[in-house]
């Protein structure tokens, strides 16, 4: 079935201990009431969580089924054969009210043995307080084993590399990258289609239960790259932010249209700032959309002057 109308999903939200109310307040998003939430997955193909079609002629569709049903249509016949059995991409926001904990995700070499998947992503911080911070690698010289008599000590947190982070900056985090996300940074992460993640340390908090979260120190250890010491963010190339061959992201400042993507391709759109036109829709700060390959030659378009937004091509 084709469709000459951007695709949105209904977003879904999840309850997290570190998680706000930002997402409401900067997005005006319609969370639950009276929790903290920190996350809302925006585009999501799993068996346990799964994107629905909000509105137009695909209403209530499930992304599952765009993917495996009517591929050339929505996502071009470039991806055709493309071996993931799922959509391969997972796009949502996160709110960290507090740090979330250190953790790793595993790297394709280690993830089956381990039973979980591999799992790299970026981030880019859309609202940041002041004094937010970034951890992600190890700092200069750091050991396994000095890594594992901190964790031992519960001084984990003097060893990483610690990121002041601002508006606007991206950071690359790949499979066996250790990090956290700081306090007060809301961020959009694009990253591969994995809810694999293994904690290492949680600053000695308790949970929503008031007990200590679970933590996976035996295959964190087997994950984390202890060759990875103090990476920078990202600095674009042009308009891209990050080319992986998971994913490209770029940041487009719109002053005038610009086609939404290649010919025969789709794209993906997260609404940073102001609003935009694509078709006959328009969407507000906060928002995912998608271009699907039979609309490829739309375009993209400022409403009121500028506005700024994410663009994300799933490469091959």
């Amino acid at each position: 079935m084709q469709t000459q109308q951007t695709i949105s999903f209904v977003p879904l939200f999840f309850e997290r201990v570190w998680g706000g109310r930002h997402l409401e307040l900067l997005f005006s998003k319609p969370l639950p009431s009276g929790v903290p939430v920190g996350e809302s997955w925006e585009i999501v193909d799993r068996a346990d969580a799964q994107s629905v079609v909000a509105q137009g002629p695909l209403a209530g569709r499930p992304l599952h089924s765009l993917w495996k049903e009517s591929r050339a249509d929505i996502f071009g016949n470039r991806h055709a054969g493309h071996r993931a059995d799922r959509f391969p991409l997972l796009c949502k926001w996160l709110d960290a009210r507090d740090r979330l904990s250190v953790q790793v995700h595993p790297p394709a070499s280690v993830a089956p043995a381990l039973g979980g998947e591999p799992k790299t992503e970026m981030w880019h911080v859309a609202h940041a307080e002041p004094d937010a911070d970034l951890f992600a690698g190890l700092k200069a010289g750091v050991t396994r084993e000095a890594f594992g008599r901190a964790l031992e000590a519960g001084t984990v947190e003097s060893l990483i590399h610690r990121i002041p982070t601002r508006e606007g900056a991206t950071i690359f985090i790949p499979s066996g990258r250790i990090h956290a996300i700081g306090a007060g940074n809301v961020i959009t992460e694009i990253q591969q289609n994995s809810d694999t993640t293994y904690r290492v340390f949680d600053w000695n908090r308790l949970g929503l239960d008031g007990k200590p979260r679970a933590m996976h120190v035996d295959k964190s250890m087997q994950c984390i790259d202890f060759s990875d010491f103090e990476p920078s963010l990202q600095e674009p190339d042009g308009d891209v932010l990050v080319s992986d061959p998971l994913f490209r992201v770029s940041h487009w400042d719109l002053d005038a249209p610009r086609p939404a993507a290649g010919p025969g391709d789709f794209a993906i759109f997260t609404v940073l700032k102001g609003r935009v036109r694509c078709g006959v829709r328009e969407f507000g700060a906060g928002d995912f959309f998608l271009v699907p390959a039979c609309m490829s030659s739309a375009t993209v378009a400022p409403v009121d002057g500028t506005a700024s937004v994410l663009q994300t091509i799933l490469p091959g």
